[in-house]
């Protein structure tokens, strides 16, 4: 089963977002891959990002992945995908704590 954890930021770069997540799972045990950046042109002329990365266990099993969008906008959301067959809930949930601890005043709340 998946456990998933999505999030709308206001005025955070779609890059530093990535490197916090990696940060973050690093510490909870988790190996970030590399971070696959693709940029997008929009017929407004601005440009939109795409940032994914995948998960792995400390046994190399991929164990979810993040996808973020960043608009031109200064929105930026993001959907982590976490297996809670290879993952502890604890680890999913420390791992949410800190993003809300670290990223919530950026949070946008519907």
């Amino acid at each position: 089963m998946t456990v998933q954890i999505r999030k709308t930021y206001r005025d955070i770069n779609p890059e530093m977002l990535c490197e916090e997540i990696r940060g973050l799972a690093q510490k909870q045990g988790i190996t970030a891959g590399e971070a696959k950046l693709q940029t997008y042109p929009l017929p407004s002329g601005a440009t939109q990002s795409r940032v994914t990365m995948v998960f792995k266990t400390e046994d190399k099993k991929e164990c979810g992945s993040a996808h973020i969008i960043g608009s031109p906008k200064g929105e930026t959301k993001m959907i982590l995908d976490m297996n809670e067959k290879l993952l502890v809930q604890e680890k999913i949930s420390t791992l949410q704590e800190d993003l809300d601890f670290i990223l919530g005043s950026y949070e946008v709340k519907w």
